[in-house]
């Protein structure tokens, strides 16, 4: 499916959430009453990266919530790096779950399943299953950890335009680079300049960081779903695939797709998520 699709949220509306004072930007589709769907983006991204399916979970009976973390795009976040540790960002969904009723089920993408497993580890009970959608059990290496470092040093001494410009130019660089629609590229680069510079540090410094916490998840006993994209090009699938033994996890690989499969393979995506809710 055309990257456009990312633009197409649907009948999904634009909500703001509140997470202990803390105010969340989210898209929302499906009746209030259904069972609750968490949907956490990645290193920036945002609720968008949900939209092909967000109103297909509607129309399956649940409540679909996709947000925006603290300093992405629409959600405010805090000033210091510090607050955009995997711990300190599971505490906002902890309390956006409770707010969203019992049993929610919660889906992390990328970055967003460190967060997600965070929340998870901290209180188990407030969820009914986890996603860990192109996400890893430690910190990211490989070639976008070594972008990462890269862009650090720029945004420090040259800020967001530099490191927008920078990226431009890497993708450029890479022969398998094929550009986004003129609307999509236009949306990307709104959503980078009103995101937090200080979540962008964060964040990174996070996904550098984060240790391996499979085994404390493999003990809470949750059910637990490991997919990706049978081209991720981030956390490696066989990483992911170990991670998905390591826990005893269902495991699916979804067809044309690499690191965003609900934006790639909608279809494909709803099939494997549907399919391991409703056992």
């Amino acid at each position: 499916m055309s990257p456009s699709s990312q633009l197409h949220v649907g009948a999904a509306r634009r909500v703001d959430l509140d997470a202990a004072g803390q105010r969340i930007a989210a898209l929302q589709s499906g009746a209030d009453d259904a069972p609750p769907v968490l949907l956490v983006p990645g290193y920036t991204g945002s609720k968008e990266d949900f939209g092909p399916i967000l109103d297909p979970l509607a129309a399956a009976g649940l409540r679909a919530v996709a947000i925006d973390l603290p300093g992405q795009l629409d959600s405010p976040g805090p000033a210091d790096p510090a607050g955009y540790r995997a711990d300190r960002l599971g505490a906002v969904v902890r309390e956006l779950a409770r707010g969203l009723g019992g049993g929610c089920l919660l889906l992390g993408h990328s970055f967003g399943g460190l967060v997600a497993r965070a929340a998870v580890l901290a209180e188990p009970k407030l969820f009914g299953s986890l996603v860990l959608l192109s996400s890893g059990p430690a910190q990211l290496g490989g070639a976008r950890r070594v972008s990462i470092d890269a862009l650090e040093r720029v945004l420090a001494e040259a800020g967001l335009p530099a490191v927008w410009a920078a990226m431009e130019a890497a993708a450029l660089a890479d022969p398998r680079y094929v550009a986004p629609p003129p609307e999509v590229q236009d949306f990307f680069r709104r959503r980078f300049f009103d995101s937090s510079p200080a979540m962008l540090q964060g964040m990174a410094d996070a996904l550098r960081t984060e240790p391996d916490r499979v085994a404390e998840l493999r003990d809470v006993g949750l059910p637990i779903l490991v997919a990706h994209g049978v081209t991720d090009d981030a956390w490696p699938p066989e990483v992911q695939r170990s991670m998905a033994q390591r826990l005893g996890a269902d495991y699916v690989v979804i067809p044309d797709a690499a690191h965003s499969p609900a934006v790639e393979n909608p279809a494909g995506t709803l099939a494997a998520l549907l399919a391991f809710w409703s056992r």
